[in-house]
Parts: structure tokens; C-alpha cells; sequence
């Protein structure tokens, strides 16, 4: 593995974003390949099959790239194509999702604990997170919500006003998440509304980040196999399949500073 090559990171929007500025700030030195698939936004309700299309097609991208990892950004697609595309990449560059490394902070951290989860359809219907949340046999009780109103929401703009909130407290109180001790974000867009939903709970329930979890997940990788980038220098390049001026906006909101979005159609 090339140690100075690129992280490749991927997400149907800005969701990946969040994940995408916990990785640049828990490990500044790397270069960040990032690609919004824009034009197919969200991917939460998108059939499987589709949605392993485009991610193949991205990984095209990011191999091109000579990227040494490449971060499945988005729960929708790590629940619908992760072992596809990891089998498609293979030993080219290592595949990492943003599941695994929420099931495995569960099992260091929560045992007999009573979870909640919130996504997006597709994320919660492939019922994998309790289905790996079983097989730590850790007693850990997962109460699962999906909320398909929130990535679009978020994706317009719509956050940190009375519109989200109502929208955030008509889905939290739903029976379904009632008793839970802590809310794991299944979303990689939910960063962005993770104080509101703090607010909603008043300390009585830990919200989970699933950014920062993933974060600290490739950096453990990375230690471990000595494939940090030795450089100082260090390079953003963002592609998108469709120009969209909520992702530019955000991603000057995010890094503090002016990305140029490079337009990269997946299908011409």
C-alpha cells in the first residue's frame, strides 16, 4: 500500500461530508478523494441493485485514482453494496463501510444496553445492523426507526430551523424509541442535525456520531498497518456527479473554505 495515496470517500450528497471533515480533522495529513453522487440523491430510496450500480461506478473512479481506501460514506450503500464492492475492488485498495465500525464500538461499549437506530429506509429495512448487532451475542436490544424525511430535509437546507425541529420530534417520539439508552445516527447526513436531537433528549439518551466513530476506525487502521501518509502536505478534491449548490455551500460550510467541485458524470 502506498502510504501518501488518497483516501476515497463516497456518499449520494453531503451526508459523506460529515464523515468525510471527521476524517480530515482526526487525520489532517491524508489527501481526501471525495465523490457526491448528486445526480442520484438520496440513496435511501433507491433499490439495492441501483444503488450497488453507482457504487461500482464510483470505485471506478476512485481506483483510477490510485486511492489506498476507500470509505463507503453512506449507510444506505454500506447495507446495500459493501460486500459487492468489496469483492469488485478487492486487494486494490482496502474497503471499509460505516456499519462495521458502529457495531463494533457497540460491542466495546454497550452490552445489555437498549439501543435506538434511525435511517433511512433502505438502511433500516436491510435489517443489518440488528442482524450484526445479534451476532455479538453482547444482549444489546436495538430498536430501529426509519426516517425518510430527514436526509432529503437536510440535503434542501432544511436544519437548525422550526421546519427540521418539527419534523425531528414528530420521528423521536415515536413509540418505537421509547426507553432507549443511547441513538445511534444511521445516517451520514444526521451529524448535521445531532444538536437538535440532543436538545430533544435533555442528556437522558448518548447520541451516537457515527463520523467521528468511523473516524477514529480508519485512523486505527491506518496505525496498525503503517499507512499513514508520512507527507505534510496534503490535497481535497471533490467530484460530483450533477452541480448542485446546497453540496457547493456546504462544503465551504464544512472545511471553512472555498472547494473546487469537479464535474464528473457517471453515465455519458
Amino acid at each position: 500500500m502506498n502510504s501518501s495515496a488518497a483516501i476515497g470517500i463516497f456518499d449520494s450528497g453531503i451526508g459523506g461530508l460529515t464523515v468525510a471533515h471527521a476524517v480530515t480533522t482526526l487525520l489532517p495529513n491524508e489527501n481526501i478523494i471525495y465523490f457526491g453522487d448528486t445526480a442520484h440523491l438520496p440513496y435511501g430510496d433507491k433499490s439495492a441493485t441501483a444503488i450497488q450500480a453507482y457504487s461500482i461506478k464510483i470505485c471506478n473512479v476512485l481506483l483510477q485514482q490510485k486511492c489506498k481506501v476507500i470509505l463507503i460514506a453512506c449507510n444506505s450503500a454500506s447495507a446495500a453494496a459493501y460486500e459487492l464492492v468489496k469483492e469488485y475492488v478487492g486487494s486494490k485498495a482496502k474497503v471499509i463501510n460505516v456499519i462495521d465500525p458502529v457495531i463494533e464500538f457497540l460491542a466495546e461499549n454497550y452490552e445489555g444496553k437498549r439501543i435506538g437506530l434511525i435511517g433511512t429506509k433502505q438502511t433500516v429495512n436491510s435489517n443489518i445492523y440488528r442482524k450484526k448487532t445479534d451476532s455479538l451475542d453482547k444482549d444489546i436490544t436495538l430498536k430501529s426507526l426509519a426516517t425518510p424525511l430527514l436526509a432529503p430535509m437536510i440535503e434542501e437546507g432544511f436544519f437548525n430551523n422550526n421546519i427540521s425541529e418539527s419534523i425531528i420530534q414528530e420521528y423521536l417520539k415515536n413509540d418505537t424509541l421509547n426507553d432507549i439508552e443511547a441513538l445511534i445516527l444511521g445516517c451520514t447526513h444526521y451529524p448535521l442535525i445531532k444538536t437538535q436531537i440532543e436538545n430533544y433528549y435533555q442528556g437522558s439518551v448518548k447520541v451516537l456520531d457515527t463520523s467521528e466513530i468511523v473516524a477514529k476506525y480508519l485512523k486505527k487502521y491506518l496505525v496498525e498497518n503503517d499507512a499513514q501518509n508520512p507527507l505534510n502536505a496534503h490535497i481535497k478534491h471533490f467530484y460530483v456527479s450533477d452541480f448542485t449548490q446546497s453540496f457547493e455551500t456546504s462544503t465551504k460550510i464544512f472545511f471553512g473554505e472555498q472547494i473546487r467541485l469537479e464535474y464528473y458524470p457517471l453515465w455519458e
